[in-house]
């Protein structure tokens, strides 16, 4: 049966599998990055992220499992330019060559006019260096131009492995207005980063993945939803608030580092009420609400920053 190309550059993951000898890189690996969102593509180091970015382009073969731009694998694409532009690698640039003579080059090979160089140029913020050459670029000049070189074709999607590697703050700021831009025209990006802070203002979508296999696949907003929130209390008597909470049912009581007692599973008004009953004077009383990197660590148990669980405090056993 023919493949057939859909319009609306759709990325999609079915079963993904890739086997190194007798290392499984990734693992059934199935997920949606749809049209007019931004999809954040989250793991810990080693968890298979740019090895499936490889497979969607098809510069790596699956073991099982296939992946599709737009309806099709990348080898069917006719003029894969115009359906898909990638950035995997800041540093394929030749060092003498300047930045429109580059993106001239390809320009050519995908039958754009040299005036589509001009164009990119300036929608990266690059166009007054346009004949300077490549090699006395920064990091995040030559993200920039990687970027540029990927939307030469004007293309559907987008797949991007950590482009704000080497951007100051300015030019993280103005890569996630770039990105929500273009998802916001009908396009699919799909954009792996270690920047968690910068993908919670960014994404909209998120598929996280933790030794090649899925782990959460949803929107931040349903994440942070599913987490229990807690409640911070810096109180005279921490063990005696304790004990009135534990006869309250809140087990889930940890003392930080700072003093404060930590109130899993409760909101501000029950833990008020039991300092008063208490007879606890309070000093201070905030909700917390989880992080992206909290609910990172929770879902990949990456780091050290791990959260470690809440345990039981003594006085409520």
């Amino acid at each position: 049966m023919q493949a057939v190309q859909d319009h609306d550059g759709r990325i999609t993951a079915h079963a993904l599998t890739k086997r190194f000898a007798t290392v499984e890189a990734v693992s059934d690996l199935s997920f949606t990055a749809p049209p007019g969102v931004v999809t954040g593509f989250l793991g810990p180091n080693g968890s298979g992220k740019t090895t499936t970015l490889r497979m969607i382009l098809g510069l790596v073969a699956p073991t099982a499992g296939q992946a599709r731009i737009g309806g099709m694998r990348f080898a069917e694409l006719e003029r894969p330019a115009r359906v898909v532009g990638a950035v995997l690698d800041a540093q394929g640039f030749h060092p003498g060559r300047t930045a429109r003579a580059h993106l001239c080059v390809h320009a050519a090979a995908i039958g754009q006019p040299d005036g589509r160089a001009d164009e990119v140029l300036e929608l990266v913020g690059l166009a007054d260096v346009a004949h300077r050459p490549v090699g006395g670029f920064s990091l995040g000049m030559r993200q920039r131009l990687s970027l540029a070189t990927a939307v030469l074709g004007d293309p559907q999607a987008l797949v991007l492995d950590e482009p704000g590697n080497g951007l100051d703050p300015g030019g993280v700021a103005w890569l996630r207005s770039f990105l929500r831009g273009f998802a916001r025209s009908g396009c699919s990006v799909l954009v792996s980063s270690h920047l968690l802070a910068e993908v919670e203002q960014t994404a909209d979508h998120l598929v996280v993945i933790s030794q090649g296999r899925s782990v959460y696949q949803g929107g931040l907003d349903q994440l942070r939803a599913s987490a229990r929130s807690r409640v911070l209390v810096r109180c005279a008597a921490p063990a005696r608030l304790a004990e009135e909470l534990a006869r309250g049912g809140l087990l889930e009581l940890d003392t930080l580092p700072d003093g404060r007692l930590a109130v899993g599973g409760a909101d501000p008004v029950r833990v008020g009420d039991a300092a008063l009953a208490a007879g606890v004077a309070v000093y201070g009383l905030v909700e917390e609400q989880a992080d992206l990197e909290q609910l990172f660590f929770q879902l990949t148990g990456a780091g050290s920053a791990a959260p470690r669980d809440p345990g039981v405090h003594p006085a409520a056993r």
